[in-house]
């Protein structure tokens, strides 16, 4: 634009000083009268304002050469980048179609992972528990074992007793022989699990109701009952640990004896098997352990007490006066000073859990609580009425084995 105002600006000045001195001098071209002569050479002029700026425009600049020439080419030019656009939008849809599509076969894969490794974890607790099964039906067959011997020197009155009692200890050792091969094919026929399963547990329960046929006497013990627990030092040797495991296991049976009136036989029974496990996994980790005796299963008065062992990592959960749970409650209505302080307690036994407590199998509970000091609570919360606030701290240092005590503070609102 500059330049074709420059440009026109100094041609419509020579046109008009050469119109003017052509007027003066009176000039004329072709033997017109000077008026018409200065007429062309003005109309000249302005045709050579207009022909020279659109001529050196089209020279200085590719844009202008191609909007005065290349109108058509720049058409069908910019008709096949729409085209060519069109195609690529609708490609885009298209894609984005494929990808939603792959991004839910991915949302469903990631379910069935999600599905496949939940039955995993069920096929493995399922192998453990019967590889549990297995070791008490080991017990159970030494126990038939003995007992079938004692019956083969009875009376004539008892030897159709006996023979059944021969018979069915036949049965049980073939089929202890049978889970024993079972047992040791389980790391390898795990997809087989499920068949082996359904036949173990038919086998099982025809053992356990031969096994309480048996047995005529009151059940002591509940399955799982905590029998002793203790802290087993880590990175020590073998001999050294089995030695505090054979302490706690002569603890278990001392509190036995004193609660069931001094019957001898009330001993605790450690499968070997497994108490080597346990040292094992105790000397190889280096680390302090708590170690659980607990009854593996309802235990009639008079017998061995059979147990499991139970080992978890021991840890400092809670520190003296650490704070552990706060929370305001509102008193009247529904909330009576019981109701509250039950879920208070409630909502404590479940944050200590979380961190890492051991609870009671039997009662789930992680902590204790002096009658007295249940009492106090009790008797504050019944004297105020509106909004409390319960604030529990640890009594004392609080690592896993447990249990937990607690100082309860309680802040009117």
């Amino acid at each position: 634009m500059i330049v074709m105002i420059i440009t026109g600006g100094a041609i419509a000045f020579i046109g008009d000083k050469l119109g003017t001195k052509i007027g003066k001098k009176r000039l004329s071209i072709f033997g017109l009268r000077p008026r018409h002569t200065s007429m062309i050479v003005t109309v000249v002029t302005g045709c050579l304002i207009t022909g020279l700026s659109i001529g050196f425009m089209a020279l200085i600049s590719q844009n202008v050469r191609t909007a005065l020439f290349g109108m058509d080419e720049l058409r069908q030019t910019m008709d096949s980048t729409l085209a060519e656009l069109d195609a690529a939008t609708e490609n885009l849809f298209k894609a984005q179609e494929e990808f939603e599509k792959a991004n839910a076969n991915l949302k469903e894969s990631q379910l069935e992972i999600l599905a496949l490794k939940s039955e995993q974890e069920e096929l493995r607790a399922e192998s453990d528990r019967l590889r549990e099964g297995n070791n008490q039906l080991e017990a159970t067959n030494s126990e038939l074992t003995a007992l079938n011997e004692n019956l083969s020197g009875t009376n004539a009155t008892l030897e159709a007793d006996n023979k059944k009692l021969g018979e069915f200890n036949i049965t049980l050792t073939a089929d202890n022989e049978k889970l024993s091969s079972d047992n040791a094919k389980l790391s390898s026929d795990n997809d087989k699990l499920t068949a082996d399963n359904s036949e173990l547990e038919e086998r099982n329960n025809r053992l356990r109701d031969g096994i309480i046929a048996i047995r005529e006497g009151d059940i002591t013990l509940r399955a799982g009952e905590i029998l002793a627990s203790g802290i087993i030092k880590g990175g020590r040797s073998g001999d050294e640990i089995s030695a505090d495991i054979n302490a706690l296991a002569e603890q278990a049976t001392q509190s036995l004896i004193e609660r069931f009136g001094g019957d001898a036989d009330n001993s605790v029974w450690i499968y070997q098997p497994e108490l080597h496990r346990v040292i094992s996994e105790i000397e190889s980790g280096g680390r302090d352990m708590v170690l659980r005796i607990s009854a593996a299963g309802n235990m009639v008065r008079g017998e061995p007490v059979r147990s499991r062992l139970e080992i978890y990592p021991n840890e400092l959960i809670f520190k003296k006066g650490e704070r552990i749970f706060s929370k305001t409650y509102e008193i009247g209505g529904e909330n009576q000073p019981e109701t509250i302080l039950r879920d208070f307690l409630m909502e404590i036994n479940q944050i200590a859990i979380e961190k890492g407590i051991l609870s009671d199998p039997l009662t789930g509970s992680v902590g204790r609580m002096e009658g007295t000091q249940l009492y106090e609570v009790l008797d504050s919360l019944s004297s105020v009425k509106g909004k409390v606030q319960l604030t529990a701290t640890a009594r004392e240092e609080t690592d896993s084995q447990g249990p937990l005590r607690l100082n309860i503070k309680l802040e009117q609102r």
